[in-house]
């Protein structure tokens, strides 16, 4: 079976779409940190929200399923890439975008817009990648139903706290 070859810097443009996401991760979590022992803890929250340590262990595996589905999508039709990454990108700055609404404004119904808008571009991301490569959108599906929930969970804390 023949190789394709890969265009000369594509091993550095398919390790900066990896890391992109981390990235967002690390900014995000840069402006939720000092949020969370003070104004988030203060808020009415709801019994079934998980305890504060399980959510870097549940974004830092999402941010790493972003960044090898983004890389598989990419090295499935190159030709397809642009769009592909454009969607993927959209999805990635409306998940810092709500970080930045939620707890960087301190607005959950801020964050509620904002996250709403996510979990249609990530679902708008999973059929962008479903057409390139199936496995690189199954690898976001753990995402939008993670985003499902969080999603509630914004409601009912803007619910709780109006």
């Amino acid at each position: 079976m023949p190789t394709r070859k890969r265009p000369s810097g594509a091993l550095a443009l398919d390790g900066l779409a990896f890391a992109a996401p981390l990235v967002v991760g690390a900014v995000g979590g840069a402006v939720t940190a000092p949020r969370i022992p003070t104004w988030y803890r203060g808020l009415d929250k709801p019994t079934w929200q998980p305890p504060d340590a399980a959510f870097a262990p549940v974004w830092t595996t999402l941010y790493v399923l972003m960044g090898i589905a983004v890389v598989l999508a990419r090295r499935a039709d190159p030709g397809r890439s642009p769009r592909t990454e454009a969607v993927f990108g959209l999805q990635l700055a409306l998940n810092l975008g709500w970080s930045l609404a939620f707890f960087g404004r301190r607005d959950p119904a801020a964050g509620l817009v904002v996250i709403i808008l996510l979990w249609a571009a990530i679902a708008a991301t999973i059929a962008e990648f479903w057409g390139t490569r199936r496995r690189a959108a199954a690898l976001l599906v753990p995402y939008l139903g993670w985003v499902t929930f969080a999603t509630l969970l914004n409601a009912d804390i803007w619910r709780r706290n109006r």
